[in-house]
């Protein structure tokens, strides 16, 4: 552990600090109830959903909206107008998040993994900015705007992270600091939250400034990492730099032999990889075939797993239950769900990603299966409801300990060089995606099958502990080129081994 080190992991998580922020400040901010016409809007960070003629709360933001309408058009903005503002201005994030995946390999072989980070920062700046004036200029096309660029920040910072941090840390550390990512996600959205509430910015004369916040931590990045050394790895294999990376490599390390060992290493998988390689290659090469299937697996079974439907509607769940200041408790939910990231970054290198994402699948297929039960029968026995609290934390405690951090961080581990931006584009694009499917379909999967579409999140899990167990080898203390060398063979890993499953060391 050097100073540099450190200090480089932290610069770069600024950025997930940012994401985590407007993912949970536009949960929070809710005023006074209006009777609406029948709509669902939905969005995966942001979710919002209402049955026909319902009595809801208006939020502070969709009043913006009819304001600037009103004072452009001296007359209210109808309300089909208001909901189609409301869930574009939501939605349009995940849209620019999806699309902005797509850049993560040109950023990231072209200007390098550290310089793509500050590249992309610009994005954040830019688009809080929009978000920040558009109050001033009356202009919720400036809102929607601001929202689509921080979108694009999204997409790209959350795969050129995990990216930049796996490979400047030391391979017994390596697993650690990527959770870190998922820390200070976490810590953002518990933030975010905080921020939104009406006691705090979640305001009609703040709700601006409160969206302007991001701006803090992305100053911050600005100002540290352009001083923290750019990955060597990137510099040995894709640059050929050998004495830049050995000078990375001794800011990175200190005065230490692993230096030389690690140097050698990296000649290593040069020697095992190609230059370059299309995206056309990476889908197509037989080698790499069984990790992406694992890196879609893990990544869909996560997503789909309940989590991020409980995260967006437990606020709604705590209100049907009768809870009383039910935004307060999902405030908990947050502090639950950084608390285990936490628990996460101190396990991830002793139990090792394996243990960790088959305990957290199998997990949350009981939490789910749980869920069922008691929103089944919560009607009549409403003493269940601090049960149901109790299974809510559990499920994100167990998503958090396991599938959470690794799936955005798994696919850097189990590629080699060439191929890592591309598996790191496909990961955020799952991730992003299968939030937004999620979304998509969580609110009329609710209403048509009620309690029990936690069976469907239920099955899913267990997919994906059923594929891990069967696929997954364990990559906890293993360096990049021995993790590559289980796909290289032109037969991929074996379905089973001597004992009946594959146990991978």
């Amino acid at each position: 552990m050097t100073a540099t080190l450190l200090t480089s992991i932290l610069a770069a998580v600024f950025g997930s600090l940012q994401i985590g922020y407007h993912t949970g400040n536009v949960n929070a901010p809710a005023r006074r109830d209006v009777t609406l016409a029948s709509y669902v809007s939905y969005e995966s960070g942001e979710a919002l959903a209402t049955v026909a003629n319902t009595t809801l709360e208006l939020r502070i933001i969709e009043e913006f909206f009819n304001h600037t309408w009103w004072s452009r058009h001296n007359q209210s903005m109808p309300d089909h107008s208001l909901t189609f503002l409301w869930s574009l201005s939501v939605s349009i994030k995940d849209f620019g998040a999806l699309l902005g995946s797509l850049g993560v390999k040109c950023l990231a072989d072209t200007f390098g993994r550290r310089n793509s980070i500050l590249i992309v920062n610009a994005l954040s700046v830019v688009g809080a900015c929009l978000m920040f004036a558009s109050k001033a200029n009356e202009s919720f096309e400036m809102l929607i705007v601001g929202r689509l660029v921080f979108g694009l920040f999204c997409g790209l910072v959350m795969s050129l992270n995990p990216l930049y941090i796996q490979e400047v840390s030391p391979t017994n550390l390596r697993g650690a600091f990527a959770t870190l990512n998922q820390v200070s996600f976490a810590t953002g959205i518990l933030l975010g939250m905080v921020a939104g509430l009406e006691t705090v910015l979640g305001t009609k004369e703040l709700w601006a400034m409160m969206l302007s916040l991001s701006l803090i931590p992305a100053l911050l990045q600005y100002l540290a990492l352009p001083f923290c050394p750019e990955s060597p790895r990137y510099l040995l294999i894709n640059r050929g730099q050998e004495s830049q990376a050995e000078t990375a490599l001794w800011r990175l390390r200190g005065p230490s032999d692993e230096v030389f060992t690690e140097l050698e290493e990296m000649k290593q998988e040069a020697a095992h990889t190609q230059s370059a390689l299309t995206v056309k290659e990476f889908f197509t090469k037989r080698s790499y075939r069984q990790p992406i299937i694992i890196v879609l697996i893990v990544n869909l079974g996560s997503q789909l797993s309940g989590f991020n439907a409980i995260i967006n509607y437990s606020t709604k769940m705590f209100d049907k239950a009768n809870f009383d200041e039910a935004k307060y408790l999902t405030l908990g939910v947050g502090a639950v769900n950084v608390t285990f990231t936490l628990v996460a970054f101190f396990l991830m290198e002793r139990a090792g990603r394996r243990k960790l994402l088959l305990t957290g699948f199998l997990c949350l297929a009981v939490c789910n299966l749980s869920m069922t039960v008691i929103d089944s029968v919560l009607a009549l026995v409403p003493e269940l409801r601090s049960l149901q609290v109790l299974v809510v934390f559990f499920l994100i405690s167990a998503y958090e300990v396991g599938p959470g951090p690794i799936s955005w961080f798994i696919a850097a581990e189990l590629f080699d060089q060439p191929a890592r931006p591309i598996a790191m584009a496909f990961t955020s694009m799952l991730n992003w995606g299968g939030k937004f499917m999620l979304a998509l379909l969580f609110p009329p999967l609710l209403k048509l099958c009620g309690a029990y579409v936690y069976l469907l999140f239920m099955t899913m899990a267990l997919t994906a502990f059923s594929f891990t167990w069967r696929r997954l080898p364990e990559t906890k203390g293993r360096t990049f080129d021995d993790i590559a060398a289980e796909f290289r063979g032109s037969e991929g890993i074996p379905l089973h081994n001597k004992t009946g499953f594959n146990t991978f060391p």
